[in-house]
């Protein structure tokens, strides 16, 4: 019983951060599930992978909501953070991932119900933040960091699944935001990166983060267009694409560091980038976008052997959930 009691106290330690397991899983499920024309067996794995997703963000979900009823001042504390907090809508996120997987999956129902819960929470959680970002007295430019993407790339990704469900003026809705705002961030993190001091060690992996809103704002914008690729929609594809060489490139940046669970920052960017260049390859209807994809999700599928393996060792080893996370 006292065993059990400590368990749940470290509940109160419990990052939302944990939540981009969900993310990468989610985008590697859905981008077996549009790779059929070059893994043929894609999608059944999809699928499974997919079961698997729902289950785990259930178990994420269920502590975290325990940390948020239970441990009042915890959740405040880490809604209030000016790092910690950019990582609240990766659940939003998590909702709307699943969303677009179950319509992949032809559950319409499930997919609505997901989108509709992850749209609404990401609004409020992007109008909390944008609240937070202008109206402080705390935020210094060292705050600033890869991870003030994510609040950003949520509402890219609502019309994914949103043009399935509602009003096409709603999903474009979700989109400007997104869009319109990426580039504003990415010059203040730009400038953050090259005239101040490096990212901490544990941050790093954020920087895979820049991929994710060219590369989701091309799966979005493709659907939002009913898959016609314009020249818009081809910048966003070669800049995510760019920014993927650009960190393959610095790749020894990346090889020494100490695991922490930012580095499931990895994962999404790379799931974005692979579904990506499978619409691409669809829609041009060229396998060399299609193989693009299928390169980056071989090196996508080992990254989250080996995220899932130092995850779950963590855990076992008392490193995840203490108060220095």
């Amino acid at each position: 019983m006292n065993q059990a009691n400590s368990g749940l106290q470290k509940l109160q330690y419990f990052p939302a951060s944990f939540f981009g397991m969900v993310m990468g899983i989610a985008g590697l499920s859905i981008a077996f599930m549009k790779s059929g024309s070059v893994i043929e067996w894609g999608p059944a794995t999809g699928q499974y992978l997919l079961m698997f997703t729902a289950v785990l963000f259930a178990v994420l979900l269920a502590s975290y909501l325990y940390k948020v009823l239970r441990f009042k001042d915890a959740f405040w504390a880490e809604m209030k953070h000016p790092v910690k907090m950019n990582f609240i809508p990766t659940i939003s996120i998590s909702l709307l991932l699943l969303s677009v997987g179950f319509w992949e999956l032809e559950q319409v129902k499930t997919s609505f119900n997901l989108w509709l819960l992850g749209a609404s929470l990401q609004l409020v959680l992007t109008l909390w933040l944008l609240y937070s970002w202008i109206y402080h007295d705390l935020f210094k430019i060292e705050h600033s960091n890869p991870a003030w993407f994510i609040p950003i790339v949520g509402n890219i990704i609502v019309p994914i699944a949103g043009v399935q469900h509602v009003p096409g003026d709603i999903s474009w809705f979700f989109f400007a935001i997104g869009i319109v705002f990426w580039p504003l961030l990415k010059a203040v993190l730009l400038y953050r990166l090259i005239f101040h001091p490096p990212l901490p060690e544990k941050l790093m992996p954020t920087l895979f983060i820049f991929i994710a809103p060219p590369a989701v704002g091309c799966i979005s914008y493709l659907t939002l267009n009913h898959w016609e690729v314009d020249a818009f929609a081809r910048i966003l594809y070669f800049f995510a694409l760019f920014f993927t060489l650009f960190l393959l490139f610095s790749i020894n940046k990346f090889r020494k560091l100490s695991f922490a669970l930012s580095w499931w920052a990895y994962t999404f960017p790379l799931a974005a980038m692979a579904i990506s260049s499978f619409m691409m390859g669809t829609a041009l209807h060229s396998t060399g976008y299609q193989w693009i994809g299928a390169v980056i999700m071989v090196g996508l599928v080992v990254m989250i052997g080996w995220l899932f393996y130092k995850t779950s060792l963590g855990v076992i080893n008392n490193k995840i959930c203490t108060p220095d996370n």
